[in-house]
């Protein structure tokens, strides 16, 4: 399996062009970058041409555009700004050659009406990501969904965010499986069947406090294997499945953003590598 590093995991304390070094140095796969604010900062003084020339000439690769934010149950003028953005994205995928955007579902406090109920939410996103899947075909860019594990988000759970996916029926739109949103909302590991397998394009590592369901978030994310997430079944589940393409490590924690960029980056992959060794190579 491929290491990936999510930009999340230093964005208050690196810039893409750090990020990059250090990954490179380490040795990462990939690298998920974060498009809503350090690629913006890293145009600030570069161009995109520039970006390609460095992927050309290192390993590290770019995994995906992270993220298209709070795209379902908006405003006719917050959709129309969300479609633009995504027709950005495209733009940036085909210049780096980026095979995936992730795709975040909207919090109920940034939707048209506030609490939404789900035929509704369903209705949304299954009807935006299908319109994303087909701007997306021509670029050979695929769209990653990723459920967020807390109870604000309108798709909170494994189960409902394979559900929207299964109605979209596209092939070139599935699923982000994250660990700590999994754990987040209590998705159930019986919900993930082997015909869903070609449904997981992306695997988020990360490991989390000892919070009760519901109330953890991301600055309680820690360390693979210093958490309370069992990682161990969701490694051997992601192998009974077949996937074997790649684990990014994503993390939001504040005290991580205190250390030097360099030590996180080399601290997230060596505790991921430590988890995953036994179920991949």
């Amino acid at each position: 399996m491929k290491i990936a590093f999510n930009e999340g995991t230093t964005f208050e304390s690196a810039t893409l062009e750090q990020n990059l070094e250090y990954c490179e140095k380490y040795g990462y796969d990939y690298i998920e970058i974060r498009t809503i604010d350090q690629l913006k900062d890293y145009l600030q003084t570069h161009t995109l041409d520039d970006l390609k020339r460095y992927f050309d000439t290192h390993k590290i690769k770019p995994l995906s555009l992270n993220a298209i934010c709070f795209f379902n149950n908006r405003t006719e003028e917050d959709e129309k700004e969300i479609f633009t953005e995504f027709k950005d994205y495209l733009a940036i995928c085909q210049k780096l050659e980026c095979e995936y955007i992730c795709a975040v579902p909207s919090n109920i406090d940034v939707t048209e009406k506030g609490k939404i109920k789900v035929a509704e939410i369903n209705e949304s996103a299954v009807r935006v990501l299908r319109e994303f899947a087909d701007l997306a075909k021509p670029y050979g860019v695929k769209i990653a969904l990723e459920f967020i594990g807390i109870p604000e988000n309108t798709i909170h759970t494994f189960k409902h965010a394979y559900q929207i996916v299964e109605q979209v029926n596209r092939d070139n739109v599935g699923l982000v499986y994250d660990t700590f949103q999994f754990t987040g909302m209590g998705s159930r590991f019986s919900d993930v069947e082997k015909h869903m397998a070609d449904k997981i394009f992306i695997f988020h590592i990360n490991d989390v406090d000892d919070y009760p369901t519901g109330q953890m978030r991301d600055t309680d994310r820690i360390w693979p294997g210093y958490g309370v997430i069992d990682l161990k079944r969701h490694l051997q589940l992601l192998k009974d499945l077949n996937y074997d393409f790649v684990a990014s490590i994503e993390l939001f924690r504040p005290e991580y953003y205190q250390m030097k960029p360099e030590e996180v980056i080399r601290k997230a992959k060596e505790t991921t590598e430590e988890v995953i060794q036994k179920y991949f190579r």
